[in-house]
């Protein structure tokens, strides 16, 4: 436990992310230079950094809010008691970490993860542990930026072509199978005439 800004703190590091999370309080407004401009009314736990450098990967956690409740399921009354429930959000919009161009496809991709106020949310609560679930929340995020950023592949001419021919090869092996099955069954039945 150290002290920033006057105020304790305990670290967690993620890969190469160290974070700082600052105690709970009912409100908090994180508003960081490039970050939303909305507040966070439920917000619970808010991020700071520890590391102060300009990188955007450090930076990326303070631009970032987060809030923990209870998770559903099993677990008899540690569940009960426990906040171990880890929700991400972040306005989307406003993510000048994020391209502009892999915004636009993030939102399409996962509009149904957008609330009203442009707000992507993300949340886990696949472990018994906070930190876990937050770690895990984090790895959604880069897998939709990763996914939002892709190309889909240019396909030749020529694999086109390819493809049509062996579909093509299938359907006409699957209609000779069929004949000759048919025929088998044909020959089978018997001609009372």
């Amino acid at each position: 436990s150290t002290t920033l800004h006057g105020m304790e703190y305990s670290t967690h590091k993620f890969g190469s992310i160290a974070l700082a999370v600052l105690p709970p309080t009912k409100t908090r407004t994180v508003l960081q230079p490039g970050s939303s401009p909305f507040p966070a009314a439920h917000c619970k736990t808010s991020w700071e950094c520890v590391s102060r450098s300009a990188r955007c990967c450090s930076s990326l956690p303070a631009r970032l809010t987060v809030s923990y409740c209870r998770s559903s399921g099993p677990g008899g009354q540690h569940v009960n008691k426990v906040n171990t429930k880890a929700e991400v959000r972040f306005h989307l919009a406003s993510a000048d970490w994020i391209p502009e161009a892999v915004r636009q496809k993030m939102a399409s991709m996962h509009r149904n993860k957008i609330n009203r106020d442009g707000e992507l949310i993300v949340n886990s609560e696949e472990s018994r542990y906070q930190m876990r679930n937050l770690a895990i929340c984090l790895e959604k995020i880069r897998t939709m930026v990763t996914e939002a950023t892709e190309t889909p592949k240019v396909v030749s001419k020529e694999t086109t072509q390819k493809l049509i021919e062996r579909v093509e090869n299938m359907n006409r092996e699957r209609l000779r199978q069929k004949k000759i099955h048919s025929n088998i069954k044909q020959s089978r039945k018997a001609d009372f005439d």
